[in-house]
């Protein structure tokens, strides 16, 4: 027997004795069966509540559901700006032989919006992040992936790969007959460690490969072919079938997932995006001159948005965020929280 703690969470509608009785009830019953848990190898129980929940002690349900021979401890919480309201948390400490990654966390109700990943695990959600070149869009979902653990797919890194190949290969950007006809020798593989993409190319991973200027300059007539956006939609389209994701690009919820839950649009201001370009190239030892770099940013968006094919715009229902003035962490926090709010 190994001991382990159970965590859940569940909201209540009104504040009376009987409300906040009937709802631990039911968390408790919910979590005891859901994990297999005999109530006679349960340790301890640790509830805390919001501070609007004053009409009886979330404990009392315990003892209605039969258990009775452990130790229980009362908490209430502090006030939290934005936080959920009305909530009552559990941990349960519990002798048991379940394995870790097989224990189920239970979070029932509003409470579901504290964990989406766990909520979400069955139904599938879909979050569409675009916008230009040095918006932010990459560093944000990778920070929003892993808080969520959701799956972060770079959709720009499968058009850079290609790009990879062809320069690799002395076949002109350009040129859309060669380029179509080698797609058929070209074989891209994603594996998530952490939730973070790395991306084969013929089995060779080539994720900081290909992260360079002269890749980044090439992607953008690359992502003009139909029959390359074609080959790589499939691949994107079909990630989002079967699982939680969180995609970002530049037609991402304008094309790639039309019907994504939720819809980002990141921008900045040009001076900014170079000043990023410039400290990513920068730690990476690259030589570079600031007005090539503003240069080659202006030049991607010129391109990404006139375009004939699945141009970078703003899908109708997004949200925009301009991350001019923002951290990445200030960026990634109003997305979490818009996650939350579309969480049914």
């Amino acid at each position: 027997m190994n001991i382990c703690s159970i965590r859940g969470a569940i909201t209540i509608e009104e504040n009376t004795k009987e409300n906040i009785v009937m709802n631990t009830e039911n968390l408790l019953n919910e979590i005891i069966e859901k994990n297999n848990i005999e109530k006679q190898n349960i340790i301890n129980i640790i509830f805390s509540s919001t501070k609007d929940i004053t009409k009886a002690y979330p404990a009392i349900a315990t003892r209605n559901i039969g258990i009775t021979d452990c130790a229980i401890m009362c908490l209430q919480e502090m006030d939290v700006e934005e936080s959920l309201k009305m909530c009552i948390r559990v941990m349960i400490t519990v002798n048991s032989n379940i394995k870790k990654q097989n224990i189920k966390h239970i979070y029932l109700k509003d409470a579901k919006k504290l964990r989406p990943d766990i909520s979400l695990a069955k139904s599938g959600f879909a979050v569409a992040i675009d916008g230009p070149a040095g918006s932010g869009k990459s560093t944000v979902s990778k920070i929003i992936s892993k808080e969520l653990s959701f799956i972060y797919v770079d959709t720009g890194a499968m058009f850079r790969t290609i790009t990879l190949y062809c320069l690799q290969n002395n076949i002109d950007c350009s040129d859309e007959t060669k380029v179509s006809k080698e797609l058929e020798n070209i074989d891209i593989s994603l594996e998530f460690e952490n939730g973070i993409q790395q991306i084969y190319l013929n089995n060779i991973n080539v994720t900081e490969k290909i992260r360079t200027q002269e890749i980044s300059k090439n992607a953008s007539i690359i992502a003009q072919i139909s029959s390359v956006r074609e080959k790589l939609l499939k691949m994107q389209r079909k990630i989002a079938e079967n699982s939680n994701v969180i995609m970002d690009g530049r037609d991402i919820g304008t094309n790639v997932l039309p019907n994504a839950n939720v819809k980002i649009y990141l921008d900045a201001d040009i001076d900014e995006r170079t000043k990023r370009r410039c400290e990513e190239l920068a730690m990476k030892n690259e030589t570079f001159e600031y007005n090539k770099v503003r240069q080659g940013i202006i030049d991607r968006d010129n391109a990404d948005k006139n375009r004939k094919i699945a141009p970078l715009k703003k899908a109708d229902d997004s949200i925009t965020i301009n991350t001019t003035n923002l951290s990445i962490y200030e960026v990634s926090e109003m997305i979490i929280k818009i996650i939350k709010e579309n969480i049914k």
